[in-house]
C-alpha cells in the first residue's frame, strides 16, 4: 500500500490525518493514497495507518468513495463529519498531518475537532514516498504523455496564418480531451514570434504570421496524473538563426538526456545542457532550471536543477526542458516527459523532435 511508504519516512508516528477543506483546499494526498478516479472530496478526509485507510466523506462522494475499496464511513453534515474524526482517533496521542496542504483556518478546525494532541509535520515523508513512482502510477503518467504526444500532431493540422494563440491553445485542449485526458495539466502556453521568448507567457489574441516562431507548452490529465511537453517550430521558412537556437536545444536536451540514470546527480544533468548552450552565443539565455519531478502535480518535486543537490532513483518520472529564449525576437524550448531508470532512462513522450517548418 502507498499508506505503507509515507511512514516508511517518518518516526514516532504510526497514524496520519489527510485533510480537505473546500475546493481550492484539497490535498492531493488524498487522491495519491485512495486512487479514487472521480469525485472532489471537500470536505473529506482519511484515517491513515501503514495498512489501513479510512475514507470519511459526505454522502455526496459515498458511490466514488467505496470503488476505492476501501473502508467508507459517511456524514451527513460537519457535526457527524466531526464526531467520525473524534472517535477514529480518540486512543491516538501523536497525530501526523501534511501541514503544506493546510491552510490556517483548516488547522484550527483540526485542533477544534480532535483537541489536545501532538501533531506532527509529514509533510516531507510524503513528498519523499510521492517521488518514487508505483507501477500503476506510471502507467497512468505514460498514457497521459502518449495523449500529450498525439495530440500535438492533431494540432499542427490546424495551424494557419492569422489563427490565434488562444485559438490554438484550445485547439490543443480539445486534442487532448477527444484523445482521452480528463483536461489539460495546467494552463496552455501557446506564444508566437516574439512572444515565445517569454516562458511562463500567457496566450493571447496574436496572430500567426509567415516565419513566426511556434512555442506550444502543454501537458494532458489523466486520472489524475500529469504530462508535460514543449514544442517549438516555424510557421513557414527557418531563418539561420531560428535554425542555430533549435539546433542547439536540440543538442543541449538530447546530449544532457543521455546521462539521465539511477543514482546521477540532476544538477550534473543540467550542468551538461547548460554548458552545451553557455559554450555559444546563446551564453545566459537559458533562464530555467533542466527540470523537474512530474506526478500528481506538473512540478511535482525539484529534479534537474543548477542550484539544487537531487539524486535521481529509478521510476521517478522528471522532464528535460533546455530552452533559449532572446528578448524582441523569440524563444526555443524542447520538452520531454522522462522515467528514470537502474541504467539509463525511457523517454515517455513521443511528438516529434526534428525542426518542423510549416
Amino acid at each position: 500500500m502507498k499508506s505503507k511508504r509515507i511512514f516508511d519516512y517518518v518516526r514516532d508516528v504510526n497514524v496520519a490525518l489527510i485533510f480537505n477543506g473546500g475546493e481550492n483546499q484539497i490535498d492531493k494526498t488524498f487522491f495519491y493514497l485512495t486512487g479514487a478516479k472521480s469525485g472532489l472530496f471537500e470536505g473529506s478526509a482519511l484515517y491513515v495507518k501503514p495498512n489501513e485507510i479510512k475514507i470519511i466523506t459526505s454522502e455526496l462522494e459515498e458511490t466514488a468513495a467505496r470503488e476505492t475499496g476501501f473502508d467508507v464511513l459517511t456524514f451527513k453534515n460537519r457535526n457527524e463529519a466531526s464526531e467520525i474524526l473524534k472517535k477514529l482517533f480518540e486512543k491516538d496521542i501523536t497525530i501526523g498531518i501534511n501541514y503544506s496542504s493546510l491552510t490556517l483556518e483548516s488547522y484550527k478546525d483540526i485542533l477544534n475537532i480532535i483537541p489536545d494532541k501532538e501533531f506532527i509535520d509529514i509533510s516531507q515523508s510524503i513528498i519523499e514516498a510521492r517521488k518514487i513512482k508505483e507501477e500503476d502510477e506510471i502507467k497512468k503518467i505514460r498514457e497521459a504523455a502518449r495523449i500529450a504526444s498525439d495530440s500535438f500532431d492533431d494540432v499542427l493540422k490546424k495551424i494557419r496564418e492569422g489563427i490565434t494563440e488562444t485559438e490554438v491553445a484550445s485547439e490543443m485542449i480539445y486534442a487532448m480531451m477527444k484523445n482521452g485526458a480528463s483536461g489539460e495539466s495546467f494552463n496552455t502556453i501557446v506564444g508566437f514570434g516574439k512572444n515565445s521568448a517569454i516562458p511562463h507567457y500567457s496566450p493571447g489574441k496574436c496572430k500567426l504570421r509567415k516565419n513566426d516562431f511556434v512555442l506550444i507548452d502543454y501537458g494532458a490529465l489523466y486520472q489524475r496524473y500529469c504530462s508535460d511537453i514543449t514544442r517549438t517550430f516555424i510557421f513557414g521558412k527557418a531563418s539561420e538563426e531560428q535554425k542555430l537556437m533549435y539546433e542547439t536545444v536540440k543538442k543541449a536536451q538530447s546530449e544532457s538526456m543521455k546521462s539521465i540514470k539511477e543514482n546521477e546527480n540532476g544538477r550534473s544533468i543540467d550542468k551538461i545542457a547548460r554548458d552545451i548552450i553557455d559554450s555559444t552565443k546563446y551564453k545566459d539565455r537559458f533562464i530555467h532550471s533542466l527540470g523537474h519531478g512530474l506526478g500528481m502535480d506538473v512540478h511535482d518535486h525539484p529534479a534537474l536543477s543548477p542550484s539544487y543537490d537531487f539524486i535521481l532513483k529509478s521510476n521517478m518520472v522528471v522532464t528535460e526542458e533546455p530552452g533559449i529564449y532572446i528578448p524582441d525576437f523569440g524563444g526555443v524550448r524542447i520538452e520531454d516527459d522522462v522515467l528514470v531508470k537502474k541504467g539509463g532512462y525511457e523517454q515517455i513522450t513521443t511528438a516529434p523532435k526534428d525542426l518542423i517548418e510549416l
